[in-house]
């Protein structure tokens, strides 16, 4: 055996664990034998023996990382519309909703309501969206981007407000997918802007 600081250093996995008590680490010999490690400390060996897994080891976690909060942005922004579609929805209970009408008759106007939303944002009703996508699972909002979701959200909150200042369907409509066209212009430059700065 070579002194310590050579870099021929030699030694054992079996004679390391022995003498450190280690854990994490199991060297067995014979037929079956072989080094076991846990996965933090093979990683750790791997990025010693190869710069090259270590660089791609890095790579990797980057990626994870900016894909989780890409993921986590979005479930917010999700759940910010959400509430917001609550908060439309209440408007719609109080004020255009008749007192005699039944649970489906009911369904049929927040479904309309909804869609004024659908068409301000996107161009088109849950339907058409449906009949033009028959192979994707959900609604229209379940693929929309980040900023649509914002943007969505914005226009829930003013159509909940529209409704209860008593503006007509069509005009509402008209001012809600101005404010749209508006919003996602601001939004999407914003995107760039961002990317300027990095």
């Amino acid at each position: 055996m070579l002194p310590a600081g050579s870099n021929n250093f030699v030694f054992s996995t079996k004679t390391w664990i022995e003498r450190t008590n280690a854990k994490g680490i199991i060297a067995k010999a014979g037929r079956y034998g072989g080094t076991y490690a846990h996965r933090d400390i093979a990683y750790h060996f791997g990025m010693w023996l190869s710069p090259k897994f270590q660089l791609l080891l890095v790579k990797e976690y980057q990626r994870l990382k900016a894909e989780e909060q890409r993921l986590i942005g979005w479930s917010a922004k999700h759940e910010l519309s959400k509430i917001n579609y609550r908060i439309h929805t209440d408007a719609i209970k109080q004020n255009l909703i008749p007192a005699e009408v039944t649970k489906a008759q009911a369904s049929i106007i927040y479904a309309n309501e909804a869609d004024v939303l659908n068409v301000a944002m996107f161009g088109m009703t849950a339907k058409q969206w449906r009949d033009a996508n028959p192979d994707l699972k959900g609604n229209i909002r379940d693929y929309a981007s980040v900023n649509e979701l914002i943007c969505l959200s914005n226009m829930e909150s003013l159509n909940a407000v529209f409704i209860e200042q008593g503006l007509p369907q069509s005009e509402r409509l008209i001012k809600l997918n101005q404010i749209a066209i508006h919003q996602m212009s601001v939004l999407e430059s914003g995107e760039n802007d961002r990317k300027l700065l990095l």
